[in-house]
């Protein structure tokens, strides 16, 4: 396999993409994500949603949450970090 081929999985964390992910898993508009919106409280986020939000972040970005580890995603900035963490990325 040519090393210009990144598996999905593998990419860079990128906030932007990560925002888009979440906007169209809740059927908003994206500038409705921002970075410290409640996920619930500002969102209208359900556990059914914050479910699929889940499948979506460990099938795009390769990781595994913890049951643990999905109470603390309440914002877009809780999550960008919590991935970039489980990925490595945060220095």
């Amino acid at each position: 396999m040519p090393e210009s081929v990144i598996a999905p999985a593998l990419a860079a964390l990128d906030k932007e993409q990560l925002r888009d992910l979440v906007a169209d898993v809740l059927d908003l508009d994206v500038a409705e994500v921002t970075d410290d919106a409640h996920f619930v409280e500002d969102l209208d986020v359900d556990s059914l949603m914050a479910l699929e939000i889940a499948v979506r972040l460990e099938k795009e970005y390769g990781v595994r949450l913890a049951e643990s580890e999905l109470t603390s995603i309440t914002s877009l900035g809780d999550t960008y970090e919590l991935l970039s963490a489980k990925r490595g990325e945060l220095a």
